[in-house]
């Protein structure tokens, strides 16, 4: 049998999981979430949640991908031979079909908007304008799902040369150039007239403004800002080196991901502010309001440019894990070639992908329970997918795997020599924790 793929080095792990991870809801939920739910006091309950929550789904998925070196359906089939348990493998993988689906229109979105400022059609700061702009771009029947196909066929050319080759090589120069240019625009954003307004909405402490929706929302964003439950951490672990520290990598990837969605709120909400824009969340935010303000900027092109290739790097850096996802699972579990296993792939999203964009045009007349396509996709990998992979990863870790086993893990063989409370804490958070609070969020998105 031919030597598996793996990373090659920490630093590779480490940016491909947190290129995972960062994704545009870093750009365009976060920041509005933080100011509208009283700025640092919501980080604070922010981080509870992912100390909580998200890094104990982290270490499962972790334990479950580098314990059995597989796909999510071959993973649950390694370590529960004879069982049912590998059945459970499918629910990470329609959580990664049905997110990449919609998904990838969304990043169809970003190279149309950058192909858009390259040719200087941002000069415009009338709101009624961009917001028609953004409309034509989303309920166009054609061009969209071209530049889906576009977004997918670049996806596909990194997972074309594998992990180390491709997924690693690509994450190594595409996640310290976000970081940058995020940055470089963040510099820009603060130094603006009146952006003072803006950093008070972000982190001026507002503890009036903390009710049990703001406990809730914490809780969703550090739930789905992570990637947990869509079994893209347990592939990449599939690909991590026994020696790399498992608590290490997902702390790491925690705090990078909470670092990026907190400068992107500074090179956001400080211009929002400083142009005397209400501010909003989601599309609107970065393909209406952000072109207004780019419109009313010296050199404001020029940023334009760089934000939305930022944008693509976003999208892109996120749907590469997700569709490694499936490859992974065609090439190990049915022995396709890895090449055939990203085009097969490629033709099943591809087809999802145009009923998603053509459901904001032609299809936008079919809809179940009240919901088109796209959002039908959306809400069903957000409210049933995504938490029961997570509760499914933390009670096979907690409850079916030998305690030893996952000890073993977290240590790394013995190498990795913790205190006694913090393997005790981390074993715990898996067994107990995580799997209540996952529960609540199910719930939630259930009502």
């Amino acid at each position: 049998m031919a030597k598996r793929d793996g990373f090659g080095s920490s630093f590779g792990v480490l940016v491909a999981m947190a290129g995972s991870a960062v994704g545009l809801g870093n750009l365009w939920r976060f920041p509005y979430l933080v100011g509208t739910n009283g700025g640092a006091a919501f980080i604070i309950i922010y981080l509870f949640f992912v100390l909580l929550l998200a890094l104990p789904i982290m270490y499962a998925e972790f334990i479950i991908g580098r314990r059995s070196q597989a796909n999510v359906f071959g993973a649950y089939k390694a370590l529960a031979p004879n069982t049912k348990w590998g059945y459970v493998g499918i629910i990470f993988l329609m959580a990664s079909v049905t997110i990449i689906s919609f998904y990838s229109v969304v990043g169809g979105w970003t190279i149309d908007y950058l192909f858009k400022a390259l040719a200087l059609q941002f000069d415009s700061s009338d709101s009624q304008v961009l917001s028609g702009m953004f409309n034509s771009v989303v309920t166009s029947n054609f061009e969209p799902v071209c530049f889906m196909l576009i977004f997918l066929g670049a996806t596909a050319f990194i997972l074309f040369s594998g992990v180390k080759q491709g997924i690693e090589k690509y994450a190594k120069i595409l996640m310290p150039m976000l970081f940058l240019i995020v940055l470089f625009i963040a510099v820009r954003s603060v130094t603006l007239p009146g952006a003072g307004a803006g950093l008070e909405f972000l982190f001026k402490p507002d503890f009036s403004k903390v009710t049990a929706g703001t406990f809730l929302a914490a809780l969703g964003q550090a739930f789905f800002s992570l990637s947990v439950g869509a079994g893209t951490i347990m592939t990449y672990a599939s690909y991590v080196a026994k020696k790399e520290s498992i608590i290490g990598l997902s702390v790491q990837t925690a705090l990078s991901d909470t670092l990026f969605a907190t400068i992107a709120g500074l090179a956001i909400m400080p211009a929002v502010f400083a142009f005397g824009i209400s501010p909003g969340e989601g599309p609107g935010l970065v393909f209406v309001t952000l072109p207004n303000i780019f419109a009313q900027l010296p050199f404001g092109h020029i940023l334009a440019i760089i934000f939305f290739f930022a944008l693509f790097i976003a999208a892109i850096t996120s749907s590469i894990s997700m569709l490694e996802v499936i490859v992974a699972y065609l090439n190990e579990e049915f022995g396709i070639s890895r090449r055939w296993s990203i085009l097969l792939s490629l033709a099943v999203i591809a087809v999802f992908g145009t009923l998603c964009s053509l459901s904001q045009g032609a299809l936008k007349e079919f809809t179940i329970f009240g919901n088109n396509i796209f959002d039908c996709f959306d809400k069903f990998s957000a409210n049933i997918l995504l938490p029961l992979g997570g509760l499914s990863a933390v009670i096979f870790v907690g409850w079916r795997m030998a305690k030893s086993d996952c000890i073993d893990e977290i240590t790394s063989g013995g190498v990795r020599k913790y205190p006694a409370f913090v393997v005790n804490f981390v074993y715990l958070s898996i067994k107990y924790l995580a799997p209540l609070v996952v529960a609540v969020v199910l719930v939630q998105g259930l009502l």
